[in-house]
């Protein structure tokens, strides 16, 4: 009895014309992948002897070591992300901004529909994405996940339960708004191996490659080696976050503009 350590990747577009698909804001430039570069990162990833898998298959009451790997925000690359898993017999988790769908750089809903026929994990990426998540009321951050977990609900003809934080930043009322959502798995940027329980939902960590990322340390990574690294870098950033506040949110509004 135990929990299993959960080697999990973030990753956002994977493509050759960054204006094609996502956020096209300053902030976003740093998450984009080649084509040809997200394969070596899936080359270093599969040398790890695992493959990337459901997060609904996964014991959470036994110890294990698993690996799976993310896509948010749900722009039109996905679509290239989801073949690349498709030709591995890979299944991922595609958490989708569903104020977003149907936008010209964003996952219609027949792309989404076949992402899910394809074996993949569909979740929510809330339903309008703010900027900085933990600073809505709990009331709104209720309402993003519930809107935007029924419109998934609607589309696929099952119920939605799992989602990632928008902007990956974690707080007690952030868990207690997905919980009260009937989300069952939430997925955070905070750099954990081991998933925690809060109630009756399950908060796991992320690690998020940059475009640029070395493949020794993404072949590091997938062998569950540098996670305590990434987790003190994450936790100076967020120390930083917290205690320059004004300057936090300053720089946000201004690397998220334009759309």
């Amino acid at each position: 009895m135990g929990t299993p350590e959960i080697a999990t990747f973030l990753y956002h577009e994977v493509t050759d014309d960054p204006a094609s698909s996502g956020f096209q804001r300053p902030g976003a430039q740093a998450y984009r992948h080649t084509v040809g570069a997200f394969s070596e990162h899936l080359n270093q990833i599969a040398a790890s002897g695992r493959a990337s898998r459901p997060v609904d298959e996964i014991d959470f009451d036994h110890t294990g070591r698993f690996l799976m790997i993310t896509f948010d925000d749900g722009g039109k690359s996905a679509l290239t992300a989801c073949e690349q898993l498709n030709a591995r017999n890979w299944k991922g988790h595609f958490f989708v901004i569903t104020g977003l769908m149907e936008d010209r750089l964003f996952l219609d809903k027949q792309a989404i529909r076949y992402i899910r026929s394809c074996g993949h994990v569909i979740g929510s990426h809330s339903h309008t994405h703010p900027d900085i998540f933990r600073s809505q009321s709990l009331e709104n951050m209720i309402g993003e996940w519930r809107t935007s977990c029924s419109r998934l609900a609607d589309l696929l003809g099952e119920s939605c339960h799992v989602a990632s934080v928008p902007g990956g930043d974690l707080s007690p009322r952030v868990i207690e708004s997905a919980e009260a959502s009937g989300i069952r798995y939430l997925f955070t940027s905070e750099p954990w191996l081991r998933p925690r329980r809060v109630g009756k939902c399950w908060v796991l960590g992320r690690v998020c490659p940059k475009a640029g990322t070395p493949l020794g340390q993404i072949a590091r990574l997938a062998r569950f080696q540098g996670w305590k690294e990434q987790l003190l870098s994450r936790r100076a950033k967020n120390f930083a976050r917290v205690a320059l506040h004004p300057l936090y949110t300053y720089y946000v509004r201004r690397s998220t503009i334009p759309y």
